[in-house]
């Protein structure tokens, strides 16, 4: 079908770009939310994006602390692979199915990135991502299972057909506050001041 053939040319289009430049990751009115209802920020990643990194690494813990916790924010982390080291690290990341795990263990991903998105060929790679996974209770055979999962390599590479198509994603991280695109600076203050604008 059409739709397979999209995902293989997606797919060969990952595995080419797994060793150049990321150059695809990064490009440089907002309503009041009157509503009760928890603000939702969603971001749209590749793992092995420095300046997704960048951006995790600035504002996920101190939004956890200020915000998630406290139930006004809930962050959505969205699959944008932008090669097949990120799309393996992502179907990894979603061997855990326990929410807060999940998104330690992506905290984990980009603040390691360097060490891992840089090996020397893709088996490199994933025996790097594996040895940040054990320290998520991830055992060898789930991870196998997860990297060899065609159904789940679908659904990654389709939730990044829709995040083009219904918001617009051309490089990462891009980022929406409900849904309005987040044009401003990645630092927690000029975050921070958007979200509080809008709760």
């Amino acid at each position: 079908s059409l739709k397979l053939i999209m995902l293989k040319i997606i797919k060969n289009i990952l595995l080419i770009s797994l060793f150049f430049i990321f150059a695809n990751c990064d490009q440089a009115t907002q309503t009041k939310n009157n509503s009760n209802s928890i603000l939702v920020v969603k971001v749209f990643s590749s793992l092995t994006c420095p300046h997704c990194a960048d951006f995790h690494g600035a504002v996920y813990k101190k939004l956890e602390s200020e915000y998630i916790n406290t139930g006004k924010v809930k962050f959505e982390h969205h699959a944008f692979p932008l090669n097949l080291a990120a799309l393996n690290a992502e179907k990894i990341l979603q061997c855990t199915t326990d929410t807060k795990a999940n998104m330690d263990f992506l905290t984990e991903m980009y603040k390691k990135q360097s060490v891992w998105a840089s090996g020397s060929d893709i088996k490199v790679i994933n025996k790097s991502i594996k040895k940040i996974s054990k320290e998520f209770n991830l055992t060898e055979d789930q991870m196998n299972k997860c990297l060899a999962d065609q159904k789940l390599e679908e659904n990654i590479l389709n939730e990044r057909i829709e995040a083009q198509k219904n918001y617009k994603v051309k490089s990462t991280p891009t980022i929406y506050l409900d849904e309005k695109k987040y044009e401003g600076k990645r630092d927690y203050k000029s975050f921070k001041k958007e979200i509080d604008k809008l709760l």
